[in-house]
């Protein structure tokens, strides 16, 4: 192992900090804050300054600790070609369950007859029921890396005929019985598409990826599921899908609107639709990689990567700032 000087520009939350230290092997050696040492060779940021990338003449690469890439970083990087980018995975498995609920509370209905009960009200009990049984249905899982394996996996334990579209081959592919895809098999893989799982990165090839014509070619009643990031789906088209009721349904953890600060986070509409006015949605505020245990899992994740560049070893989760993932 050999020393290796890493800065965090923000003091990071006390329970990150604590468990970052605990998992780092004593030879990296950490700062943070603005007063940094200035001869560090990493630098843990999102969204990193130009100061924080010009201040160390050793600056070697900018671990961004979540996953994604934020545009403004990947310009920086395209920027600083010496520098080299890399981000975590932490996330996997939290949201990769998030979808399998969203999923299932679209499809069965969950939140209608919620609401419902809550008031004394049976009635939805006795009516004809047009909540789809999934097991034998056909799901389609756009983007296959780590939070879509897992979603694939979720979705052929319920019985659920799987496919997956992946970017980086050329193609089609089984693995583990699930059948992986090329982009350009995208359209006719939506036409039979019963439920469709949004869980891509977000990058300039991405942005507004499933627009009318594509929502279209799914079948009527459809279920989508977004777990990815808003814009990936177009906003109007996915919501006169819905209120139409040529999708079925929709469980949706990601948006187009976000509060711009903390006091707008009380009042602050998702969309420029009314998403909330349907009830054949499920709205979640961008939380599906939230867990009791987030920030130790997003400290491990840092870590390993730390450990294995102070080793010399093969260094996890590279990011191609050119592809954005």
């Amino acid at each position: 192992m050999r020393e290796l000087r890493v800065h965090m520009p923000r003091e990071p939350r006390a329970s990150f900090r604590a468990a970052l230290e605990e998992n780092l092997h004593r030879s990296v050696t950490l700062s943070f804050g603005d007063k940094s040492p200035g001869d560090y060779e990493w630098l843990i940021a999102g969204r990193p300054r130009e100061e924080d990338c010009t201040r160390s003449e050793s600056l070697r690469a900018v671990l961004i600790p979540y996953a994604g890439v934020p545009e403004s970083t990947r310009t920086r990087i395209l920027q600083s070609p010496h520098i080299a980018l890399y981000n975590i995975h932490h996330n996997a498995a939290p949201t990769a369950e998030m979808a399998l609920t969203l999923m299932l509370c679209a499809a069965k209905n969950i939140l209608p007859a919620d609401r419902a009960l809550r008031r004394g009200d049976w009635r939805i009990r006795y009516e004809e029921d047009e909540a789809p049984l999934l097991t034998g249905r056909r799901a389609l899982v756009l983007g296959y890396g780590a939070i879509g394996r897992r979603i694939a996996a979720m979705c052929a334990a319920l019985g659920m005929s799987v496919e997956a579209v992946r970017r980086r081959i050329a193609e089609p592919m089984e693995e583990g019985g699930i059948g992986v895809h090329p982009v350009t098999s995208l359209d006719s893989l939506l036409e039979n598409a019963e439920v469709l799982v949004v869980c891509l990165p977000h990058t300039p090839d991405t942005e507004g990826l499933l627009g009318e014509e594509r929502i279209g070619r799914l079948p009527h009643g459809a279920v989508l599921i977004n777990v990815a990031r808003g814009s990936i789906v177009d906003e109007a088209s996915l919501y006169y899908a819905l209120r139409d009721r040529r999708l079925g349904a929709a469980g949706l953890d990601v948006w187009w609107r976000y509060p711009e600060d903390v006091e707008c986070r009380r009042e602050t509409a998702p969309s420029r639709f009314p998403f909330g006015d349907l009830d054949n949605v499920v709205l979640s505020p961008h939380r599906a990689g939230h867990t009791a245990v987030t920030e130790t899992l997003r400290a491990r994740h840092v870590a390993d990567v730390l450990n294995a560049a102070a080793a010399g070893e093969k260094i996890p989760h590279r990011v191609d700032p050119e592809a954005g993932y």
